[in-house]
């Protein structure tokens, strides 16, 4: 009632009382002094020469009093000349906030996105509303994030030219703790159980409640609570349970905040049957049923539901049909067993068109083309897209690989795969000077590239000499030599080596040769790499090698070394650097030639695994076992023994010193060695950095080297544990590993702190 009289009041202070229409000769308009008048004659329903009675002129006041660009609007006509008098709201000419210094709730992000929903900016036509609604959904903010007795006090100045600046200045006041939490009304799960699905809730004991602040109550935790909650009675067969507060108020004492959670629920109900309905194809019932791993008069558990629906939904899209609906309902239910119907729609069976590769800015189209194994005019399958997605990550010249499907309006049976690459840097122009924990420090010069000109084809040509090894090499590779996708490789080398400056006995080799190699695939994930190697070794030992020790090998000053090797190897990974799921293999065996001066052979196997965990967790296990011996008579050769210890191997021990040592405490390496590793790496999210090309991960490493598989005892092995940073940069991947042994003998020789350019997790 009040509402109307103001209305009424309204309309007679500001409307002429037309008794009949007029024509409108003039339209005045009084009071503008930012809004042009154009802006106002845009707003009116009528113009000049038009015909004005009340009905408009009541329109003409609601649209500009509409616009929020006007305080007052009043009409009035004499004679035909309308007189409008306009007072304008001001314009922003000053915002700010203060109070929230050093605050993570209102973020100067936060304050834009709020500012810009409710239209307070400088330059903005000021509007009352407007600021008590931005005020309303700041107190808003602060009490979803426990702040409940938030205060906003307003101070305006509106200038000569009706220009305003504003301020508000913030309390935020004190975080409401949470006094006591219950939950009432459940029967199937306990309290306890229920309430470990919340962040928040009572406070722990004093101490550890002081770092974790269970107890400061929170909106969002709150809420997300109440859906885990929900979640696991859903989960658990309960279709109808509805979890509420029943209780949600401050204590008047203390002042804390007392919550009871009412939880009602309702029936338990099981599986009776799944059946399907709509275009099955030729998938048996049977068949599609098995799809689904619960079983009739099994507590219905809505996952497995959410599971099966996929598999069905992927097993249509790789027949073609991408666009196929399953969908699933509750067809009937008998004394709470449901019978679930998978109803079926195929939409129509999708070819592909064509195919859009962008992004390689340096990479040749073909280069990516020839890794896909679907091509145009073929049926879509998913799986064949995510495989060929797949391998062209493994490339490693990308640092990201994304796919769409794009349906062509006029022909709904084709669709296009538009696939964006970004180019990551696959090699190196480099001369200076560089140091490593290995090798100390040395002057370089070289080329290292993975993907010359775009071409898809390696070649690395270098030089180092370090007080370690002195270097030169070419090396060049053609993965795609021939239409058969067969492998070739061509390399020489030369490298000068001084052992006593690796940690390692006193001894200089010489090894200057050439290789050759030929690979040839198996399937999409695997091939078979054979490689010949045939070198010239020039061989100066030391006083202690050669009269101490008497190794026989020294007696040799140059000798002929020749061996063919032999890899299979598998790789499923879904990315080069940074893989999350899949698995990578390789067995390799090296026999020396007839050529060769001395007979031995090397067996080298290596495992990596990764499986997705958690929320954007990564496991890995990884593991390598070698073994190397002399036959025919002869001894494996000591510079061909196999050495452990370092940031690419059991991390927290010294480069190269486990096993066991001469009497110079210089390690002799061995014939047989073993690694393994487990880690859990994620990326830094949740340390607030959005960064995908960064990793951290925790990790175990064991294993250790025997001189001879005959002597390797299990009471040898060295552990140890640590993490690792790795940070994929412009210049290649870069790893960081703070590590310390957890398993050790009083002789080793640890290292804490170790950097590495070239590691990936």
């Amino acid at each position: 009632m009040k509402f109307s009289l103001k209305l009424v009041i309204f309309y007679v202070l500001f409307l002429p009382f037309f008794a009949n229409a007029e024509k409108v000769n003039e339209i005045q308009i009084f009071g503008l002094e930012n809004i042009s008048r154009g802006t106002v004659l845009n707003y009116l329903p009528f113009e000049k020469n038009d015909e004005i009675d009340n009905t408009n002129a009541k329109q003409a006041i609601d649209n500009l009093l509409g616009t929020g660009f006007f305080k007052k609007v009043s009409l009035n006509s004499t004679d035909g000349k309308i007189i409008l008098n306009i007072v304008e709201n001001p314009v922003i000419s000053f915002f700010e906030l203060i109070g929230n210094e050093d605050n993570d709730i209102l973020t100067e992000d936060v304050i834009e996105k709020i500012q810009q929903n409710f239209n307070i900016a400088t330059g903005k036509i000021f509007n009352d509303n407007n600021l008590n609604e931005l005020i309303n959904n700041i107190k808003l903010l602060y009490k979803s994030r426990g702040y409940f007795d938030t205060e906003i006090n307003t101070s305006n100045y509106i200038d000569t030219k009706n220009r305003i600046s504003i301020t508000l200045n913030i309390s935020e006041g004190s975080k409401t703790r949470i006094g006591s939490l219950k939950i009432s009304g459940n029967k199937f799960f306990s309290e306890s159980d229920l309430l470990d699905l919340l962040e928040i809730g009572e406070p722990d004991f004093f101490l550890i409640n002081y770092f974790t602040e269970k107890d400061i109550f929170s909106y969002t935790a709150y809420e997300a609570g109440l859906e885990a909650i929900k979640s696991k009675y859903l989960e658990s067969g309960f279709l109808d349970v509805k979890v509420l507060s029943s209780k949600f108020a401050l204590n008047d004492k203390e002042g804390n905040l007392d919550i009871e959670i009412k939880v009602d629920e309702g029936i338990q109900y099981k599986l009776n049957s799944i059946t399907f309905e709509g275009a099955t194809l030729n998938f048996s019932n049977s068949y599609l049923r098995s799809l689904f791993s619960i079983e009739d008069g099994e507590i219905f558990e809505r996952q497995k539901i959410v599971s099966g629906i996929k598999k069905v939904s992927s097993v249509y899209e790789n027949e073609g049909y991408a666009y196929a609906s399953i969908k699933s309902y509750v067809k009937d239910s008998e004394n709470n067993n449901l019978n679930i119907s998978i109803s079926i729609d195929t939409d129509s069976m999708i070819f592909i068109d064509r195919i859009e590769i962008s992004g390689n800015t340096t990479t040749q189209d073909d280069v990516i083309r020839r890794e896909l194994m679907i091509l145009e005019n073929q049926v879509y399958s998913k799986d064949i897209i995510d495989s060929s997605i797949k391998k062209i990550k493994r490339l490693g010249y990308f640092s990201d690989v994304k796919y769409r499907i794009n349906r062509k309006k006029n022909t709904p049976d084709r669709a296009d795969i538009l696939i964006d690459v970004i180019e990551t840097k696959t090699g190196e122009i480099s001369i200076g000077l560089s140091h490593s924990n290995s090798t100390g420090a040395a002057v370089t010069a070289g080329i290292s590239q993975n993907n010359i000109l775009g071409t898809g084809n390696t070649l690395k040509a270098a030089f180092s000499n370090s007080d370690a090894v002195k270097e030169t090499s070419l090396y060049f590779q053609d993965p795609y030599f021939n239409n058969l996708d067969h492998k070739i490789s061509y390399g020489l080398y030369s490298k000068e080596v001084t052992a006593e400056n690796l940690e390692a006995s006193s001894y200089v080799l010489n090894n200057t040769g050439a290789s050759f190699g030929y690979g040839i695939p198996i399937d999409e994930d695997s091939e078979i790499f054979s490689e010949l190697f045939l070198s010239n070794i020039d061989l100066s030992c030391g006083s202690d090698l050669k009269n101490l020790y008497e190794i026989s090998d020294c007696s040799k000053s140059s000798s002929t070394d020749s061996t063919i090797s032999l890899t299979y190897k598998t790789n499923s990974l879904d990315d080069f650097y940074f893989a999350s799921s899949g698995s990578s293999n390789s067995f390799k065996t090296i026999i020396s030639t007839p050529l060769s001066d001395t007979n031995y052979f090397k067996i080298e196997t290596k495992h990596k695994n990764y499986i997705p965990v958690f929320n954007n967790k990564t496991f890995k296990s990884s593991s390598r076992v070698n073994l190397a011996r002399g036959f025919a008579g002869d001894d494996l050769p000591f510079y061909k023994r196999y050495f452990e210890g370092g940031a690419s191997s059991i991390r927290g021990f010294d480069f190269n010193s486990l096993g066991s040592k001469y009497s110079n405490d210089k390690p002799k390496g061995g014939e047989f060695s073993i690694v393994s590793s487990l880690a859990l790496a994620s990326n830094l999210k949740f340390a607030g950095i959005d960064n995908d090309n960064m990793r951290l991960s925790g990790f175990i490493d064991a294993g250790n080297i025997s001189e001879t598989i005959s002597k390797f005892q299990v009471d040898e092995i060295r552990v140890s544990s640590g993490f690792e940073f790795t940070w994929l940069t412009p210049i290649g991947p870069i790893g960081l590993v703070l590590a310390t042994p957890l398993v050790k003998k009083p002789d080793d020789k640890t290292q804490t702190l170790s950097f590495e350019l070239g590691t990936t997790f």
